[in-house]
């Protein structure tokens, strides 16, 4: 047991991190409530984690090398730890985004350093073996999250959801202390600190402009200002990036189509999966009336195949081409996710339920592979490199993504309320898909309130499925067919493969 003591504490870090992208969701009506939080707010609880992780990723992974990574994960645990505590306490939908913004920080920590961790602690089998259940965690992670968040949520109240990673941090924390050995520091190596505020600044003004498009239009003046900041800062960064002795990501890698691809199915594969769901949970509770339990459970169909998917692709497609399984489940996630768009004013939870069990097999495909063609696509001096985008690639993808179709549902719901006859519609729908139903009813017609939410969930499907469908197209045609590369590559403190959120 001592032997593997390491494994355990690196798995308890990356199940709390990945658990707490999707631990929220079914908890967003009862914050909405408990906190008065806007549809933008409920966004931004869910975006900022998501996007400080994905903006801070590669950065941390750079400074892991300067301080060690057994120090940062240790570090990022403890950050992470005091920030789940101010979320738990927070006393309005500013405070709560804050702390969420600082729990992304810590948890850009860990994640960087997660992979490192593993492979100076086990070497061969015992290192193929704990990156296999490295990977089985981080799916489980995600296939309890709706669902814990849920029981949390019902049984005591969602800010439960937070307070639970207090006694998981302190475990992780001491048995890191007594099994992993402190890590060597790699002298000379600079942090690209410039290059990282750049990229963060591009991701945050990107999807605040999105947010921001769906409260005050394409068209809107602030709107135009905010993209136009975030492609002022992307130049940056490419500037930066070509002059830096240390680069964050190598350049000339998007000059590969099979790089490429890759990092756009790491974006596709996030949101047209995940990216709906956070009102389709809304829908699920504050329209059909569902407990935060039975919401989760709803929504389990779509975990529990991609569990199962994952672990038998894992064993029989273990030397499959990289693009024919990812571009395979890239399909499927777009079929699915197309697949629950089928709702109208009389639906209830079960039309949803193939769609998001095919969305899921989707899932339990990609996961597993991404990583692998992420490496196989670069030099091998590169992968590390390769590894730490995917993940950043990943997570931004979810952000834009829980935007993008936000600004979609919403817009759609509003011209739904517009026809039948509603006053103020646009406002209306933002009441409506942040979880306001209930205060719409003294107003409005039922039947006109269930038929404005499940057309904006089916346009929101439409797109997210496009995307998928999109994604799967392109791996199948740029990504050259290569299995994945052997586990002892992986010597490199950046992160080398991806979680499943």
């Amino acid at each position: 047991m001592r032997k593997w003591r390491p494994l355990i504490a690196v798995c308890l870090g990356t199940f709390m991190l990945l658990l707490d992208v999707t631990v929220v969701i079914v908890a967003l009506p009862d914050m909405a409530s408990g906190l008065a939080a806007s549809l933008t707010e409920l966004q931004w609880v869910i975006d900022i984690y998501a996007l400080v992780l994905a903006a801070l990723l590669l950065g941390a992974g750079a400074a892991a090398d300067v301080v060690g990574p057994r120090r940062m994960y240790v570090a990022g645990t403890a950050l992470f730890a005091l920030a789940s505590l101010g979320c738990g306490l927070a006393s309005g939908p500013g405070s709560l985004i804050a702390m969420r913004g600082v729990q992304g920080l810590g948890a850009a920590a860990m994640f960087a350093t997660t992979l490192s961790l593993l492979a100076a602690a086990y070497e061969g089998r015992d290192r193929s073996f704990a990156l296999g259940i490295w990977g089985a965690v981080s799916g489980a992670a995600a296939a309890l999250g709706p669902v814990l968040g849920g029981v949390l949520t019902q049984s005591l109240e969602w800010r439960w959801i937070f307070f639970i990673n207090l006694p998981v941090s302190v475990a992780a924390v001491w048995l890191t202390l007594r099994a992993i050995a402190p890590s060597k520091r790699q002298g000379g190596r600079r942090v690209d600190w410039a290059g990282t505020a750049a990229f963060a600044l591009f991701a945050g003004a990107a999807t605040y402009g999105v947010v921001r498009a769906g409260s005050e239009g394409w068209a809107s003046s602030r709107t135009g200002l905010t993209f136009t900041v975030a492609a002022l800062a992307l130049a940056a960064f490419v500037v930066i990036e070509r002059r830096a002795a240390h680069p964050l990501i190598d350049l000339s890698l998007f000059r590969r189509p099979s790089f490429v691809a890759v990092m756009a199915a790491g974006v596709a594969y996030n949101a047209a999966a995940f990216g709906v769901l956070p009102y389709t949970s809304i829908w699920l509770q504050t329209v059909l009336g569902m407990s935060p339990v039975g919401a989760g459970l709803a929504l389990l169909p779509l975990a529990a195949t991609a569990f199962v998917a994952a672990a038998v692709s894992g064993r029989l497609l273990h030397d499959a081409p990289h693009r024919l399984v990812i571009g395979g489940g890239l399909l499927l996630i777009g079929a699915g996710t197309l697949g629950q768009a089928v709702l109208d004013a009389d639906s209830g939870w079960a039309p949803l339920t193939a769609g998001l069990a095919v969305a899921g097999i989707g899932v339990g495909l990609v996961s597993p592979g991404l990583a692998g063609a992420a490496l196989a696509s670069v030099p091998p001096r590169n992968a590390g490199m390769a590894g730490g985008s995917v993940n950043t690639f990943r997570q931004l993808g979810y952000a834009l993504g829980v935007a993008v179709f936000g600004t979609v549902a919403t817009a759609r719901m509003s011209h739904s309320l517009e026809r039948a006859g509603v006053d103020g519609a646009t406002e209306a729908a933002h009441t409506l898909a942040g979880g306001g139903a209930g205060a719409l009813r003294r107003t409005t017609a039922e039947e006109a309130l269930r038929a404005a939410f499940a057309s904006g969930l089916n346009t929101a499907a439409v797109v997210a499925g496009v995307v998928g469908l999109l994604a799967g197209v392109a791996v199948l045609v740029w990504v050259r067919a290569s299995g994945a590369p052997p586990v002892e590559q992986v010597r490199t403190n950046r992160p080398v493969a991806v979680e499943r959120r």
